[in-house]
């Protein structure tokens, strides 16, 4: 029966071309639409076509369901560029939508039009957006040899993301910035990150990126950064012990993590570099560590990285359930661990790490009462003996204790 119903919603693709870019379908679904709702520049675009009464995109962009819903079962065209559910509308129309009810005609979207127009393979390339989203997050796709094609926020895109590139070692990397494509405007350059001068560039552009700089320069595709990478004040878990929490924490597709005492932020931080779909809420009571978590998170290509200021348990009230939780200062705080433990999700992970002999007795004490699996972990590293130099030992750290538990 749902195959039957009306699709009275018409989600249209429009390029540069406008009108004549369109197929007859598109045209015909655009002229009998009794609503039509675009950006300025789209509804421009169709302009020819429109008999219905028009709207363009509210601020915020989401308040436009509750007018679509008012037409429901009308004919209601939207334009969007190029394909709607490629970092497009799509998604959110489809909030209030059922995809049976609609019908969408997409144009080629503007990843598309750049690779054709670079010969470049999109199965080969990372589609970034950073329209609406922070430059920093393009981060974590720099690595030698990469090809990105970034949509662009503004103009100003282009040369904020030459600059990035310069001050993190890739300033020998090649940008094309293609304008406008697919229309009578359509205009292609090519720059050096260390030299880039391109001028005025269109609001409307797609950096196509090659990345050439020194393997050093690139963010590890393994867990464990170097702690160097890390600006703390020694609350930082350290790389070798970081690893294995991150293998204990296990992270999949899409899931949120909470880090209950946040530090310097690297565990969140390595959780979210894993995988871009996975998210990270990290609890922070100190002004001065939220602030420098804030700081290592954009700097490592995580800015998506969401800090909440005070402490825990109360801290913890009201944020979404989490898939996994790591404290990493033990479990002092009294009723932390029950507020966390009834939040996680079943089949959720906590993982725990403990330095002190108080912790450590907490860490078994819960154990001992919810199962699970402890495990202590001693690393040494090599240090000098003596003045010489030429003399080393080993010089242990402090061993952490490590619980790992799995919600039933």
């Amino acid at each position: 029966m749902s195959s039957r119903r009306k699709r009275w919603l018409s989600i249209v693709g429009i390029g540069e071309d406008g009108v004549d870019g369109l197929s007859p379908v598109a045209r015909r679904l655009v002229a009998d639409a009794e609503l039509v709702i675009g950006g300025k520049r789209h509804l421009a675009l169709a302009d020819p076509l429109i008999k219905g009464q028009r709207v363009s995109w509210p601020s915020p962009i989401a308040d436009i369901l509750a007018e679509i819903e008012k037409a429901r079962g009308r004919p209601v065209a939207v334009l969007a560029s190029g394909d709607p559910f490629h970092y497009g509308v799509g998604d959110l129309l489809m909030r209030a939508v059922a995809a049976d009810e609609a019908l969408c005609l997409p144009q080629p979207s503007s990843f598309s039009l750049a690779a054709s127009r670079l010969g470049w393979s999109l199965q080969d390339v990372a589609p970034v957006s950073l329209h609406g989203r922070a430059l920093e997050g393009i981060i974590r796709h720099l690595q030698p040899g990469a090809r990105i094609l970034a949509l662009s926020w503004d103009g100003g895109t282009p040369g904020k993301l030459a600059a990035l590139l310069q001050a993190r070692g890739f300033g020998e990397s090649r940008l094309t910035v293609l304008e406008r494509m697919g229309g009578p405007a359509e205009r292609i350059r090519h720059a050096v990150a260390k030299d880039f001068d391109l001028g005025r560039v269109e609001a409307l552009n797609i950096i196509a990126l090659e990345v050439i700089g020194p393997a050093s320069a690139a963010l590890s595709l393994a867990p464990g950064l170097d702690d160097s990478l890390f600006e703390h004040d020694g609350q930082l878990t350290k790389r070798d012990i970081r690893a294995v929490t991150l293998a204990a924490l296990a992270p999949r597709q899409g899931e949120l993590l909470w880090d209950v005492g946040l530090g310097a932020g690297s565990i969140a931080i390595e959780w979210l570099l894993r995988h871009p779909s996975l998210k990270a809420i990290g609890i922070e009571e100190s002004a001065d560590r939220a602030a420098r978590a804030a700081r290592n998170a954009a700097t490592l290509g995580t800015p998506d990285l969401e800090i909440v200021q005070g402490g825990a348990p109360a801290a913890l009230a009201g944020l979404a359930a989490p898939d996994a939780v790591f404290i990493g200062g033990g479990l002092g705080d009294a009723g932390l661990f029950d507020a966390v433990w009834t939040a996680l999700k079943p089949g959720g992970r906590l993982v725990a790490n403990a330095v002190s002999l108080g912790s450590e007795a907490k860490l078994i004490g819960l154990f001992q009462q919810h199962g699970g699996e402890l495990t202590r972990l001693e690393i040494a590293k090599s240090g000098p003996a003596g003045r010489s130099g030429k003399v080393f030992v080993w010089r242990p750290a402090a061993p952490i204790v490590q619980w790992r538990v799995t919600r039933p």
